[in-house]
């Protein structure tokens, strides 16, 4: 039985991890972790599978903006970053038999040529529900509806995507 394709933006800050950080990584993929919200968690461990796409977010930027695509390769298990006490996203309170992060891999699918700059996002009424758009979202893993993404498609169209070589 096969499941919907579900859509996902992720935010990031690029001076910790950007879009041509994600495209140099080996075979263009890595582990999304470090998540420390509860509902973003609860999306990563239960929501997210391979095949899913993501919209990739520079946030802290200026001006920040959604850069580029990328595709889920591995669904949600335990984030191991949270058991390494020398990492900045150790928790004591999570454990290999008890984990309480987790994360997933993503591979890098394109980079607009000309980010989209959530400025110029909030002004295409199409976008208005957009979960980035609304007042006090601050989630680094929200969910987008397939229309919604499409629509982000379709404005970075104009600016060309560089593409990963197959």
């Amino acid at each position: 039985m096969s499941r919907e394709v579900r859509y996902w933006l992720l935010k990031t800050e690029p001076e910790s991890f950007s879009i041509d950080d994600l495209a140099a990584a080996p075979r263009k993929t890595t582990c999304w972790d470090g998540v420390r919200n509860y509902q973003a968690r609860n999306s990563l461990r239960d929501d997210f599978k391979p095949g899913d796409h993501v919209l990739f977010y520079h946030s802290s930027a200026k001006p920040p903006a959604i850069v580029g695509t990328a595709t889920v390769t591995r669904g949600g298990y335990p984030d191991n970053t949270a058991w390494q006490n020398v990492n900045h996203h150790f928790d004591p309170k999570s454990t290999a038999e008890n984990p309480i992060w987790y994360m997933v891999d993503i591979k890098f699918e394109s980079k607009f040529a000309e980010p989209l700059a959530l400025e110029s996002l909030r002004k295409v009424p199409a976008l208005a529900k957009m979960e980035l758009l609304r007042k006090g979202s601050r989630l680094s893993v929200q969910p987008v509806r397939e229309d919604e993404f499409e629509i982000v498609l379709q404005l970075a169209a104009g600016t060309k995507r560089r593409t990963a070589k197959k």
